[in-house]
């Protein structure tokens, strides 16, 4: 059995659907990649596919059957960048900028409909 090539397609259901376009296309930088109506679209950063789906009994950070999902970043020091960059945009900050036991650098946020992102640069992973 060949391996596979990790984890590059995630969707999930929101329910402030414009709020969280703006924040993974204007914020987060996601080219839109198929939008097929006004309740579901998908986008990309060149390498991954994040679907967003309109659903009206999602309770912003309450109903999320998601943990959390993480974004590499390419160099140690781009944590720090992102994580000023996201700041400054008056995200919410999840939990601030941590080192970890693995070696990995990170930090959380919320999108507007509270769903976690973990912004990570991992040196088994990352491509620098």
């Amino acid at each position: 059995m060949e391996k596979t090539l990790g984890i590059r397609h995630i969707a999930i259901k929101v329910s402030r659907f414009d709020d969280c376009l703006h924040f993974y296309h204007k914020i987060l930088k996601m080219q839109i990649d198929w939008k097929p109506d006004n309740e579901n679209v998908y986008l990309t950063n060149g390498q991954d596919n994040l679907a967003l789906h309109y659903d009206s009994s999602i309770e912003p950070g309450v109903s999320s059957r998601l943990d959390h999902f993480g974004i590499i970043l390419e160099k140690k020091t781009d944590v720090d960048k992102w994580h000023e960059y996201i700041s400054s945009e008056k995200v919410k900050i999840f939990k601030d900028i941590n080192d970890h036991r693995d070696g990995s650098r990170s930090f959380y946020c919320e999108d507007p409909d509270g769903n976690v992102i973990q912004l990570i640069w991992h040196p088994k992973i990352s491509l620098c």
